[in-house]
Order: C-alpha cells, then sequence, then structure tokens
C-alpha cells in the first residue's frame, strides 16, 4: 500500500525583477513538506541577473 507523501515541489520567483525592467526571470525549483509548512515559502537567493541577493517567493 502506497503512502501519500507531504513533500511537493514548489517555484520560487524572484520578487524584485519584476520591477526592474530587465527581460528574463530569476526562478529556483526546491521541494517543501506542506504539512508543516502550508503557507507560502520566502528564501533569499542569489539572482544571476540583477547579480545581487533577493527575495524569491512560491509561485503556484
Amino acid at each position: 500500500m502506497a503512502k501519500k507523501g507531504n513533500r511537493v515541489q514548489v517555484i520560487l520567483e524572484c520578487t524584485e525583477h519584476k520591477n526592474s525592467g530587465k527581460p528574463g526571470t530569476s526562478r529556483y525549483i526546491t521541494v517543501k513538506n506542506k504539512k508543516n509548512n502550508p503557507e507560502r515559502m520566502e528564501l533569499k537567493k542569489y539572482n544571476p541577473i540583477l547579480k545581487k541577493m533577493t527575495v524569491h517567493k512560491e509561485i503556484k
């Protein structure tokens, strides 16, 4: 009997990139436990286009 897992794959997208006017997007793929963290994830990650650390939020 297979058990349904709580870990799901999520996409993180840069919040500052849209306002910069530069082409392209900065996205990262990661996994999270939806039982322990039901709200949207928010991490500081490196944006190679802006060349700095920015806040990346989970998108649907």
